[in-house]
């Protein structure tokens, strides 16, 4: 049965135009029941069976619903059919293995992929996992489930009563079965229609008390209003309003508002900043201080924010806050508010902030604030100076210049969220008060390990289960009356502690796909499987298309244990005095499809992740270890950049063929070094890495002559013990010369391949490019500098790169890589982005000082680095097929922020990874060891331990005693902190010495113990109640009875964060 739609919509140039869409009306849809005797059903089997899909596990593909469902005294067997409401509000219940036979309508998955693509997702991903018995209906096709919107019915009231009508044909459907047909949902207006209608339905919470065995399924209830009232909190007031979406474009619009995401700092999670570009086409960072200004933000939202007047900025650094400061105290600590002020202005001293004249004006402005009406559409309010509701003044120059203090604002309007699931625990300080019953829920705080994320309210009836692990939560709303935000409890990882479940959490936290890989993407591997072999026909090396180069010296140069070979060189002299030299990338597109269930799940993770102990592959073992990698002795397809390059290292010409390679050698970067080192090693291979060092020094000399940066960053590596993995050493890591030789060749060959891509695809090639940082980026670091007689100039990379180089200090050869340490961390984030999306001036690199730049040399382990292949390619060969994949700049831009994502967080999973293991290594250890200032904070200052690489803070306040000022005081125009005698001083660059301990009280015994740190304390300079007093380290060494001796640091092995591929799996 053919049925037409018709609708009218307007077009993006505001044209009006009807649109027909034919909807096909079937009668041969199956159920999906597994024994269903229905003719339709029963040919839909037999179809099935003859396609090759009857079964996969054992459950039949085209139906999958089980003739055992589950059985309850209420309901009997019955098939689960859920609303959309119940998937948009407890997919995480969904998600657990026991809740299986559930019928999917296609009314529900149509309503989820316009509500959340990430709902909608997660439920398809539930429906692909055969042994879960889901089943999509196709209810809008079947021509006695399909029904019309009636006349003043709305969309939704439409969809409702299109899941009652599907419903109600599944029970009549399957009346002589036995099975009944239960809808779930939580929308009490679709409920009650159900009753009337007859149709078999119930709530979320009724049905999973079926599930006695499973009580934690009730905790997992979502959207759950826990009132701040309930706790005691009488006295909050609660957040202003947000201004509505239509308000917040047109102050954005109107260059009154700017937006940006939401950073939260590391050591003050009162502190927020947005990057964002002003209304002049300048970026900037604006600050955004307290809980009040971040107004329910989330670290990673994306915020719209209103500029504060001048008197508001900022005029100190941050104060480093500690765990207790905020979780140890009750939410309606009076000096906590203050403390948030205080973080703001230097003048208010903490603890007293309401008490000053400026202080109690900007209370009073922000209650006016708070009462005040949501402006008209198309305005914004904003307090003026004296507290009046007023609309917010233009964003201009004179509005941002800096020597006010810095930039300062306060979220007004929330763009778009970034909840997600957050690992936490149970705050140690709550105690349940009065009786309960053991099966009662009870409303409790819960901590993150993220300490940029506030505390999450949830209600669970396993608070003695649960205290002491770590848990799974999920924030469901921040409802302006609750001081904190409102969520549920997900699932128990483990004990808090435990090596095992801190590294889940760690992966969790950095959103790292971590689970094996599917049986539908093992499904896409060589059939062969490791007995694949090149074979000339197939490859096409006899059509002409892959060229043959395993006549070729070609070798690779790797960490020791490398397994995952991407790259591999050869370089051979001409005739002519110059040299052919080529770079050989794994030929991983050959393998990996586009749009295939490999291809797609490398998409998802986008890059291999690096810890301490394992390594997270983004493409199955077969292949990254094995088929694609560039291993010696055996044929391995590879993606060949050949230059021809003269004595000087100039390039001749380039050309990139698909080919077939044959490496000669698998080389440690230690064993290259000695065969360049030795004299008597007159091989072929030896001499190609002769040349290619003479080669590569022309080309980094090249580079850095250009403005090419060389940065630091500290590098610890860890040996692990054979049998329980512990850390029992620790070293940092020294750079060889055949690690410059590798990375000059594999820089030239990306430049090489961006200018190729984008001259093919100007509109859609993967780039990456560096921006240049601000100069007010390098502010503190320049103050800092100055008593030194040192000056940065940041007016271009060369210009910096040049005063690095002459910034040294005779009497501390350390001082240089310091510098260019807290150098790297005035630099801008590089990014992938889509040629189509910036121009041609933004292309740049700012570190590598080129004007264009991509990644093709890693794509075993980076999905940037497959696409640029598939660009490549489709350039070099106008044989090959592509779809929009190579062209939509939209769906390659959308790509490119996954890749973003995903690589930040795979570098920032890999230093937690090792914090975890720095924490086991000196557990139960007192070492001593001198340390370099790198921050300065209003409470404290960070140290950098260049012995091993380890970075902490110094409190200079004393966390147990509030209500006593700092010892130390911030001093602006020095930027350090300054006893009030003056006679002690801290500041950035100076040498201390300090202590490294980590807590050894119970986990579970407080908040520090379950955010398990490293702590530092000093010992020299000797500040009277900041440094531990020689007594009090004796005693300390003494309690532990463990240090490390000079004997200890001297078996320590060659591991290193930088470059986590080097660490084995032991």
């Amino acid at each position: 049965m053919l049925r037409s739609k018709s609708f009218v919509k307007r077009t993006r140039k505001g044209n009006i135009v009807r649109t027909v869409k034919e909807h096909y009306l079937r009668d041969d849809i199956s159920c999906g029941y597994e024994q269903c005797g229905h003719p339709v059903c029963v040919k839909a089997r037999q179809d099935a069976a003859e396609h090759g899909r009857h079964s996969v596990d054992g459950v039949q593909t085209a139906a999958p619903l089980s003739c055992t469902p589950r059985d309850s005294e209420k309901w009997g067997r019955h098939y689960l059919i859920p609303d959309t409401n119940a998937f948009i509000n407890q997919i995480d219940i969904f998600e657990r293995p026991i809740i299986n036979n559930v019928v999917v309508l296609s009314t529900v998955l149509d309503e989820l992929r316009g509500l959340s693509m990430a709902v909608y997702n997660r439920v398809r991903a539930i429906v692909r996992e055969h042994e879960r018995r889901w089943f999509v209906f196709s209810n809008e096709h079947h021509r006695e489930t399909f029904i019309d919107r009636s006349a003043g019915e709305t969309p939704n009231d439409r969809n409702d009563r299109a899941i009652r009508v599907a419903v109600k044909w599944y029970a009549n459907h399957l009346s002589n079965t036995g099975i009944a047909a239960l809808m779930v949902t939580n929308d009490e207006g679709n409920l009650k229609k159900a009753k009337e209608d007859g149709v078999e339905s119930c709530r979320m919470d009724e049905y999973l008390a079926i599930f006695t065995e499973h009580p934690e399924l009730l905790d997992m209830m979502g959207s759950v209003s826990i009132t701040d009232r309930e706790s005691g909190d009488s006295r909050w007031g609660g957040y202003p309003e947000y201004l509505s979406p239509v308000q917040v474009q047109a102050g954005i619009k109107a260059g009154m508002l700017v937006q940006g995401t939401l950073q939260i700092a590391a050591y003050n999670y009162l502190e927020g900043s947005i990057y964002t570009t002003f209304p002049d086409g300048k970026e900037r960072s604006v600050l955004i201080l307290g809980r009040m200004d971040m107004n329910r933000a989330i670290q990673g939202d994306k915020v719209a924010v209103q500029i504060l007047p001048k008197s508001q900025w900022r005029k100190a650094p941050s104060a480093a806050l500690v765990d207790e400061d905020e979780d140890s105290v009750p939410d309606v600590d009076e000096k906590k508010k203050s403390d948030e002020k205080a973080a703001r202005d230097p003048a208010v001293v903490p603890g007293d902030a309401d008490k000053s004249v400026e202080g109690r004006a900007r209370k009073r402005a922000r209650v006016a604030a708070e009462k005040s009406t949501p402006a008209a559409a198309g305005d914004t309010a904003a307090d003026s100076e004296d507290g009046l509701c007023v609309k917010p003044a233009e964003i201009t120059d004179e509005t941002l210049e800096a020597e006010d203090g810095e930039i300062t604002g306060r979220v007004v309007g929330i763009v778009r969220r970034n909840w997600r699931s957050y690992c936490a625990f149970l705050d140690p300080n709550f105690a349940p008060k009065g009786p309960r019953a053991s099966n009662a829920p009870t409303s409790v705080s819960v901590l993150a390990m993220d300490r940029r994320i506030p505390k999450i309210r949830i209600r669970t009836r396993q608070v003695d289960v649960l205290a002491g692990q770590r848990i799974l939560v999920a924030i469901d709303a921040w409802p302006k009356e609750s001081r904190y935000p409102q969520g549920h409890f997900v699932r128990a990882l483990g004990d808090a502690g435990d090596k095992a479940t801190e590294t889940e959490v760690l992966l969790l936290e950095h959103d790292v796909p971590y689970q094996p890989f599917t049986k539908s993407v093992r499904a896409d591997l060589p059939s062969e499987g490791a007995n694949w072999v090149f074979d000339p026909d197939r490859d096409l090396v006899t059509a002409g298309r892959r060229t043959d180069l395993r006549h070729l010296n070609v070798c690779s140069i790797d960490p020791p244990g490398c397994t995952d070979i991407d790259d591999a060189l050869h370089a051979v002299p001409l005739p002519n005095g110059n040299f052919q030299v080529g770079v050989h990338i794994a030929d991983v597109t050959n393998f990996v499809k586009p749009n295939t269930a490999m291809d797609k799940e490398a998409a998802h993770r986008s890059t291999t992740v690096y810890l301490v102990d394992r390594r997270i592959d983004m493409l199955p073992e077969l292949l990254g270890t094995n088929l694609c990698s560039l291993m010696s002795n055996v044929d391995r397809l590879a993606f060949s950049c050949i230059w021809e390059l003269d004595p000087d290292a100039n390039i001749v010409n380039v050309t990139f063929h698909k080919s077939v390679i044959h490496s000669k050698a698998s080389l440690t970067y230690e064993e290259a070094q000695n065969r360049m080192d030795d004299p008597s090693m007159q091989d072929d291979i030896t001499k190609n890495i002769r040349n290619l060092n003479m080669l590569a020094k022309k080309l980094r000399k090249r580079r850095t002559d250009a403005g090419a940066l060389t940065l630091s960053s500290p590098e610890v590596r860890f040996r692990l013990e054979n049998d329980s993995q512990d850390p029992v050493d620790v070293e940092m890591k020294a750079l060889k010369e055949t690690n410059a030789l590798v990375e000059e060749f594999m820089l030239l060959a990306n430049i090489s391949v961006a200018q190729k891509i984008y001259e093919s695809f100007p509109d859609s090639a993967l780039l990456r490019r560096h921006p240049q940082p601000p100069p007010q980026n390098f502010d503190n670091l320049q103050h800092a500098l100055k008593p030194l007689g040192i000056e940065l100039e940041t007016g271009s990379s060369l210009a910096l790169a040049q005063s690095l180089d002459r910034a040294v200090l005779p009497s501390d050869p350390y001082f240089n890589n310091l510098l260019r340490i807290l150098t790297t961390r005035c630099m801008m984030q590089a990014q992938y982005f889509c040629s189509g999306t910036c121009t041609p001036e933004e292309f740049r690199h700012y570190g590598l000082a080129t004007g264009i730049y991509t990644h093709f040399t890693s794509p075993i382990r980076r999905y940037a680095d497959v696409m640029v292949h598939r660009l490549l390619h489709a350039a070099i060969d106008r044989q090959v097929v592509f779809g929009p994949e190579l062209t939509d700049k939209v769906k390659m831009s959308e790509q490119s922020d996954v890749l973003n994502h995903r690589h930040r967080m795979a570098q920032q999973a890999s230093r937690s990874s090792v914090e975890l293991y720095t924490n086991l290594f000196f557990k139960g250890k007192t070492v001593e060891e001198p340390g370099y200032v790198t921050q300065i904070l209003q409470n404290g200052f960070g140290v950098l331990i260049p012995s091993y690489g380890i970075e902490g803070v110094v409190y200079t306040s004393d966390k147990d005693k509030k209500d006593v000022p700092a010892v130390l005081q911030y001093d602006q125009e020095s930027h350090t902190l300054v006893s009030a005698d003056k006679s002690s001083s801290v500041g950035l660059f100076q040498r201390v010495r300090v202590v490294l301990q980590v807590d050894d009280k119970p986990v579970s015994a407080n908040v520090s113990s379950m955010r398990r740190k490293l702590g530092l304390r000093l010992t020299e300079p000797q500040i009277p109640g900041v440094s531990m007093t020689p007594e009090e380290l004796g005693a300390l060494k003494a309690a532990t009875g463990k240090t490390l001796s000079k004997a200890d640091e001297d078996q320590v092995v060659e591991l290193v964060t930088k470059h986590p591929e080097q660490v084995t799996t032991i």
